[in-house]
């Protein structure tokens, strides 16, 4: 079935899928590398499995510091599909901010993302069989306080639903111990665009002309709470 959206060279998107019954897609800390680490390899327009299973061969973990050593070493330069511009894994769904950047480039990098995982997935715990809940979703961006808002809501308001799983409903209670637990929360971007962390896998694009500072975008980060501005992208959403 054709997609009713188009993927375009130099455009923005709101990616994410979810496990098949809502199932959790994450079995513990080491699936989550595995997932950010596909993140990174996959994002080349050659071919990536062999530095994969290079990788998974050499290595009895993986973070962000083995990812950028283990390129540095191969001297490798890649051949990016996408801009990955944000990114949060929650139990069972993610959350991607992409742009475009050759044709074919969404597309291509997340079935190589999606089939490089799902395999993983099913070889660790036994099962055969869909992980996900059909084809990723994928909506575009188009305006700068929309994408703006759209970076509040990956990389704060769905760690936040961690704590208070009804805060898109009925508000928020606890404004600052969302923002403290999204703070800590190792899964998402927030991290990098508060300046607490360097990911080789994010490249910010024009989200890192938004703020001249980690404290501009905190502070952009609670008024967008106080005012509950995220409401304003509920079409951004297909979920």
């Amino acid at each position: 079935m054709k997609r009713k959206i188009q993927f375009a060279k130099n455009q923005i998107y709101h990616v994410y899928n979810r496990g098949v019954e809502k199932r959790n897609i994450f079995g513990d800390e080491n699936d989550r590398w595995r997932f950010l680490q596909g993140l990174s390899l996959f994002n080349d327009e050659r071919a990536t499995a062999n530095l994969l299973w290079q990788l998974e061969k050499s290595r009895k973990e993986v973070n962000f510091r083995v990812l950028r050593e283990y390129f540095e070493k191969e001297g490798r330069k890649q051949m990016p599909l996408v801009r990955i511009m944000a990114d949060c894994l929650m139990p069972n769904h993610y959350h991607l901010l992409l742009e475009e950047l050759v044709d074919g480039g969404i597309t291509k990098f997340m079935h190589k993302l999606g089939t490089g995982y799902v395999k993983y997935f099913n070889k660790k715990y036994d099962r055969v069989g869909g992980l996900f809940q059909g084809r990723f979703q994928a909506i575009r961006v188009d305006k700068d306080i929309h994408l703006q808002y759209l970076l509040v809501y990956i990389n704060v308001l769905n760690p936040g639903q961690l704590l208070e799983p009804n805060l898109k409903e009925e508000g928020i209670r606890n404004i600052e111990g969302i923002m403290e637990f999204a703070a800590g929360y190792p899964w998402s971007t927030h991290q990098e665009y508060l300046g607490k962390r360097e990911s080789r896998i994010i490249d910010k694009g024009i989200c890192d002309s938004f703020f001249r500072n980690p404290v501009e975008y905190q502070d952009f980060v609670r008024r967008v709470l106080e005012a509950k501005k995220y409401r304003n992208i509920e079409h951004l959403f297909l979920e």
